[in-house]
């Protein structure tokens, strides 16, 4: 099973070209919820015009390759390791189901355009496709499902912090919900496919569950966090940007409470919390969310 395009046997009940139809037709829907969402929450409005706000309040200006250094520090932490997340729990859990979905995804698309054609469907099928394509296809299905159940069940921090039930659901729910039970249904379906003894019924009833799950995951963009994986990256090297320049946000910069120059600019802070003020520590992070 694990090794077996289960697209292949799926090919003699729906067309080829009907399936490379669907992924492209969820590709622009993906594109065209983003635009949506852009135009709908004037993000990149917002972007644009705090980008122009700092570039005023900057103290130095930052080269081009500094902001390459930048960028590839950016794509390397907040991009491909998540390193934004203090907590390591949440960036198992975020790692899981990024790289899960990135590769299920990706296993979908060259397995339903490359080794679905009528020249790959039978007896040679196993063969045609490689067997290395199936197996990423499964294990992404698998690390999804692990990530995502994790970050259901243990971490969300509504779940803990406001006591509420992990059945309740919200609006901003249905990203994870429907990555989820796409993933589940997925695995359930080339499960009862590759089992002889399961009634193809059953094995129909799961791959309708999985089509309306994708679709429900492409097509919700614009009320769902799917744009967020694109914005994501460009606000995060906005950041570094903005800290590098020295607009910083428009937020104070990180002073040493003891230090005799900034109590002299801030005469309060002897005032208030002596001369050598304590250190406050990690405040909200000092412990996990679970006060009701």
């Amino acid at each position: 099973m694990l090794t077996t395009n289960p697209f292949i046997e799926l090919a003699a009940l729906i067309p080829p070209i009907a399936m490379q139809t669907y992924v492209i037709l969820m590709v622009l829907l993906v594109i065209g919820g983003t635009v949506l969402d852009l135009i709908h929450k004037k993000s990149a409005q917002y972007f644009f015009a705090n980008s122009e706000k700092a570039k005023k309040a900057a103290t130095r200006s930052v080269s081009s390759g500094e902001k390459v250094s930048l960028a590839v520090k950016t794509v390397t932490n907040e991009v491909l390791t998540s390193a934004e997340f203090s907590n390591q729990r949440r960036r198992l859990s975020h790692l899981f189901t990024m790289y899960g979905f990135i590769i299920f995804v990706a296993t979908t698309a060259i397995m339903i355009f490359g080794y679905t054609s009528a020249e790959y469907v039978g007896a040679t099928a196993t063969l045609a496709t490689p067997a290395l394509l199936p197996l990423l296809w499964h294990l992404g299905a698998l690390m999804l499902c692990v990530g995502g159940y994790w970050f259901w069940f243990f971490i969300r921090v509504d779940l803990y912090a406001e006591a509420k039930p992990w059945y309740k659901l919200a609006r901003a729910d249905l990203f994870i919900v429907s990555l989820l039970t796409t993933a589940t249904f997925a695995l359930i379906w080339s499960i009862f496919q590759a089992s002889s003894g399961v009634a193809a019924g059953s094995t129909l009833v799961f791959l309708f569950l999985f089509i309306m799950s994708s679709t429900t995951l492409f097509a919700s963009v614009l009320w769902s966090k799917f744009a967020h994986m694109f914005f994501k990256p460009a606000a995060a090297f906005q950041k570094r940007v903005t800290k590098a320049d020295g607009s910083r946000e428009n937020l104070p910069q990180d002073f040493d409470l003891t230090d005799a120059g900034v109590q002299t600019k801030f005469p309060d802070i002897p005032e208030y919390m002596g001369k050598n003020p304590p250190n406050m520590g990690l405040g909200i992070k000092r412990e996990a969310p679970r006060h009701y």
